[in-house]
């Protein structure tokens, strides 16, 4: 028979300890939540895209590379100097239009945009490759209801893990999706993405990853606790930790690999979808580790008894 050998980049028997830095972790979270606060504050708030600010958004692309002075001259002339103008990332060539406007003057306004460009820089000189158009009340709609999405699937999950496992194992679970959610959306207002539809569906699928490995986490608990009656249960955590390390560094480390593609070649309209994946997938992980498994360890009932 043929000798196969693996690879092995956790080896067995490898016991570190976790939860003993826990103190460590709660300090780093704590200082990322604020971190994120503090940028929602610097910048006035979320960076809404279309979808949840409503009005309009016009992209762009020039023949040559134009300047956004140029652009907001061009549109002056039609009383939209006011308007939102980002470089897409294409040499200068392309641009994002944002015009905030009441419903009732979306009715032509990208007509009005486009002739005054045309009059700019003339017909041939840029191509309109798409237009959004969002009302404000479908906006404050659409924003509520992510609002929605996002914190029922966290209460969800916290639900499932309680009813799958025990009551701390769901508290565990729902606060470290909590700090996820938290962290990644700091993180997207740090770079100052803008939050649209594709940014609440990473986020939704980042509460989706990070439950998948709380539930890995959890179960090797609940198993070694079944094994280990006379251990403590910071012993049992660490144990259990160590014993999916393995699974969890190879699991998460394909799906980074994956979300990096996608950040680097999947363009900027998805950009901010897979920001959100790659800081979640990451977070989720740590949280896994040291959210879920201390609050786990904080809540055992017979910790004062396994201790002495």
């Amino acid at each position: 028979m043929e000798n196969t050998k693996f690879r092995e980049i956790i080896k067995p028997g490898t016991n570190f300890d976790f939860i003993r830095f826990w103190l460590v972790a709660l300090v780093i979270s704590w200082v990322l939540i604020a971190i994120g606060i503090g940028s929602f504050i610097y910048h006035g708030g979320p960076n809404y895209g279309i979808d949840f600010s409503g009005g309009v958004m016009v992209h762009l692309r020039f023949s040559k590379p134009q300047s956004i002075g140029d652009i907001r001259a061009g549109l002056s002339t039609v009383g939209l100097g006011d308007s939102t103008i980002q470089d897409f990332g294409a040499g200068s060539t392309e641009y994002l239009v944002r015009l905030p406007v009441e419903a009732s003057e979306t009715k032509g306004i990208s007509e009005t945009l486009t002739q005054a460009l045309a009059t700019k820089f003339g017909k041939e000189s840029f191509e309109v490759l798409r237009i959004e158009l969002v009302g404000p009340r479908v906006g404050k709609e659409l924003r509520q209801r992510a609002v929605l999405a996002v914190a029922f699937a966290t209460l969800l999950m916290g639900a499932y893990i309680w009813f799958r496992f025990e009551l701390r194992f769901g508290v565990g679970a729902a606060i470290a999706l909590v700090h996820d959610v938290l962290i990644a959306a700091g993180a997207l207002s740090l770079v100052n993405y803008e939050i649209d539809l594709t940014v609440v569906a990473g986020l939704l699928t980042v509460v989706g990853f990070s439950v998948h490995d709380t539930v890995i986490v959890c179960d090797r608990i609940r198993e070694n606790m079944r094994k280990s009656r006379r251990d403590s249960m910071a012993t049992i955590i660490n144990r259990s930790i160590n014993e999916t390390l393995s699974r969890t560094v190879l699991t998460t480390g394909t799906a980074i690999l994956v979300v990096l593609s996608l950040f680097f070649l999947g363009g900027n309209v998805i950009r901010s979808f897979a920001f959100t994946l790659l800081v979640g997938f990451v977070i989720g992980t740590y949280s896994s580790i040291y959210i879920a498994s201390p609050i786990v360890l904080w809540m055992d009932p017979s910790r004062g008894r396994r201790n002495r």
